[in-house]
């Protein structure tokens, strides 16, 4: 509720007819729970300018463990003051408070506004307050003005073992951390990266020109920092922070640890010019920050006399320009998996990160002379097939029609028998019977019925892949 709203006379929970005596022109809209969340992450993420430490207090609060951060706005008061000016320049009601506990901060916050509490003096800054400042609950809040105890200083004088015997051990806690005598941390929004390097700049920036010459900057500042303790950024984030609020971030992760300012410009600029929606700086951003997300120590290798280890980094890099472009998750490689069921023989896996095991994976092996027992690529799902009449029950076909062309086989291969992981799935799977065949004009093909006669009704015949 805003100030014109109270200045009307109304109140949280009036009902719309009462709302609408008072002021018949109000307007009333729909409340949109969903957009409310949305609206509240995107404030988040401007909050992300101030301190990396932001967790969402819903439906419409936010907390910023500020610890170590408020010398860089000249102070508790200069940061406060900052922040709430600018969001009521975006068109918001702010309410802010600092203390020692997130709870005893959310506790000011529903009371007044710009209270800055000293380490210790958080019990008696809460002292005064309501009961209802502690937003313990509709029904706990009742039950304390039933029993005499109006503001918070009153339940702090009874004993807690009668609070928590009356309320709860969870609300004792809260009102523990209130008074400052315990604390909870906060549960950030992000996990806290590694590394942060950030610029800000007097004057919003907005050229393509010094927005690259600054995460340059920034990478030679982020590749110093890690350098001092041996290690290399594996996930890299790049947040633009624009005037009006609104927050980019572009991420970009590699198969081995970066150490070089030249690879991280290189992979940034491929996933600049790669995305659909353009970077737009609006009015300029303001501050821009470039962050490690995961890195590791980098293991010294010889370099000068191993040719394998240039191709690896070749290939490296090159899978990691390709993902920057296109998404890490187009760029694939097959690994083998221990079944012989042909479906479940590989699976796909992002290259950046199974490079390596790629590398180094065993595949059956087989002759150089011996042609394939299986096709190399599959069909994603087995097509049906029509057989017409088969002459006996152990043999194949002698023609097949397959997407409304007839084939009539020449030669056959089989049967490859491969009974069903019975233990993987609840119904019973039928055999298999697998044949490699081959029609009149030379192509070939690997078929499968499923499942035996007296096993199955009535088998039926499947094409599973093509041979080159």
């Amino acid at each position: 509720m805003d100030d014109a709203a109270a200045k009307f006379g109304l109140e949280i929970g009036l009902p719309l007819a009462n709302a609408r005596a008072v002021c018949p022109d109000v307007q009333v809209f729909d409340a949109d729970p969903a957009a409310d969340r949305l609206l509240l992450n995107h404030i988040a993420d401007w909050c992300d300018r101030f301190t990396p430490l932001v967790a969402l207090d819903a439906p419409g609060a936010l907390f910023l463990d500020i610890t170590g951060c408020a010398h860089l706005f000249g102070g508790e008061a200069a940061l406060m003051q900052m922040l709430c000016r600018a969001l009521v320049a975006q068109g918001f009601i702010v309410s802010a408070a600092i203390a020692g506990t997130s709870v005893c901060a959310r506790t000011l916050c529903r009371h007044s506004h710009g209270r800055i509490v000293a380490d210790g003096a958080e019990a008696e800054a809460v002292r005064a307050l309501p009961v209802f400042t502690l937003g313990a609950g509709q029904a706990i809040t009742n039950g304390l003005r039933r029993a005499g105890l109006k503001t918070i200083g009153d339940v702090a004088s009874r004993a807690r073992f009668e609070i928590t015997a009356r309320f709860g051990a969870d609300f004792t806690a809260l009102l523990e951390q209130a008074l400052g005598q315990s604390d909870a941390p906060i549960s950030p929004r992000k996990p806290l990266p590694d590394y942060i390097v950030e610029k800000r700049f007097p004057e919003p920036i907005a050229t393509d020109g010094v927005i690259s010459a600054t995460l340059s900057s920034l990478a030679t500042m982020l590749v110093g920092a890690m350098d001092k303790q041996g290690k290399g950024a594996r996930r890299l984030e790049a947040s633009f922070f624009r005037t009006d609020g609104a927050v980019r971030s572009i991420v970009v992760e590699t198969g081995q640890a970066v150490t070089k300012v030249a690879v991280i410009d290189r992979l940034f600029r491929e996933r600049l010019d790669a995305i659909a929606d353009p970077l737009d700086p609006g009015f300029g951003f303001d501050l821009i920050r470039l962050s490690a997300g995961r890195t590791e120590i980098v293991v010294q290798q010889q370099r000068d006399l191993d040719a394998n280890v240039h191709d690896n980094d070749e290939l490296a890099a090159l899978i990691d320009r390709i993902a920057a472009r296109v998404g890490p998750r187009r760029v694939i490689v097959h690994l083998p998996v221990d079944t012989h069921i042909p479906e479940r023989a590989m699976r796909a896996a992002p290259a950046q990160h199974h490079l390596i095991a790629a590398s180094t994976a065993v595949w059956p092996a087989r002759t150089e002379d011996e042609p394939p027992l299986r096709p190399l690529r599959l069909f994603e799902h087995p097509e049906l097939i029509d057989v017409g009449l088969v002459e006996a029950p152990d043999k194949p076909p002698k023609h097949f029609t397959w997407r409304r062309a007839f084939h009539r086989i020449v030669h056959v291969e089989g049967p490859e028998r491969v009974s069903m992981e019975w233990w993987r799935a609840q119904d019973a799977m039928p055999t298999r019977d697998y044949f490699r065949i081959e029609d009149e004009a030379g192509q070939r093909f690997w078929l499968f019925r499923n499942g035996l006669y007296g096993e199955v009704v009535e088998p039926k015949w499947f094409m599973h892949g093509l041979f080159a």
